[in-house]
């Protein structure tokens, strides 16, 4: 019942990576739905509230759910942080302290001080977050090109969501000039790049292929910066699929 809760979370709040889960085989799902749902529940967590404390109480669950795991001890039972329990090792619940850390951002307005602090934002989230799930997958080998690729990632979707952000009356972008946008967009083609060159693990293909948007989005933004801040970053529906069901049919990434 847990790991049905756990889809049915990631299916909804966080879609992309709810398709390229349903596409691997389906020993990686039971393993890789717990910890997207948790990504899911954290990352939420400050935005159902406008009272920073309360959003701080929030991420301190989870923090505490962490402490827990990594203890070895019991752990409080819960539809995502059971689940998660039996999939995260000791070490890989301590490793993601900081991702749960990173996410009081969007509990309050500061902005980022420059494209660096934005960086370390994403590398804290969305780069653990595929160091993580590598591991989930007992792929232990080459987390510094999963960092780079989870980086890459978690950029291409901050792009996507900075239209959301500004209507909420965030800060996102460090420099919202279209040549900085421009040039954190080839940044984050360049990780893209690296990872690819690389290579990875076989066993951390299934976590990898969550990225497969990644490249269209971070070219898209590098050619027309404009559209991070106005929308238009998404491409057609059917292209987004079929560029998925490509990667899956052939075993790439």
């Amino acid at each position: 019942m847990t790991l049905e809760a756990c889809a049915e979370i990631v299916r909804k709040g966080d879609p992309d990576r709810f398709l390229a889960v349903m596409a691997a085989p389906v020993a990686a799902r039971t393993r890789l739905l717990p910890l997207y749902a948790f990504n899911v529940e954290v990352a939420r967590a400050p935005w159902v509230t406008e009272e920073p404390l309360i959003a701080e109480m929030r991420l301190q669950w989870w923090l505490d759910a962490l402490e827990e795991i990594a203890g070895g001890g019991p752990v409080r039972r819960h539809e995502v942080a059971t689940p998660l329990s039996e999939v995260l090792a000791r070490e890989a619940a301590r490793d993601l302290l900081p991702l749960v850390e990173a996410r009081r951002w969007d509990a309050y307005r500061e902005p980022f001080a420059d494209g660096a602090a934005l960086e370390a934002h994403l590398a804290a989230t969305s780069g653990r977050l595929m160091g993580a799930a590598a591991r989930v997958l007992g792929a232990e080998d080459g987390q510094a090109a999963l960092a780079d690729l989870g980086l890459a990632m978690g950029l291409a979707g901050w792009f996507l969501a900075v239209p959301a952000l500004l209507a909420r009356g965030r800060q996102p972008l460090p420099d919202d000039r279209p040549e900085a946008i421009a040039d954190l967009a080839r940044s984050g083609l360049a990780r893209l790049a690296a990872a690819h060159a690389a290579g990875l693990p076989a066993r951390a293909i299934p976590a990898a292929r969550t990225a497969w948007r990644t490249g269209a989005i971070l070219k898209r933004a590098a050619a027309r910066p404009d559209r991070v801040r106005g929308g238009g970053l998404e491409g057609a529906e059917v292209a987004r699929r079929a560029g998925l069901l490509r990667r899956a049919l052939t075993g790439g990434w």
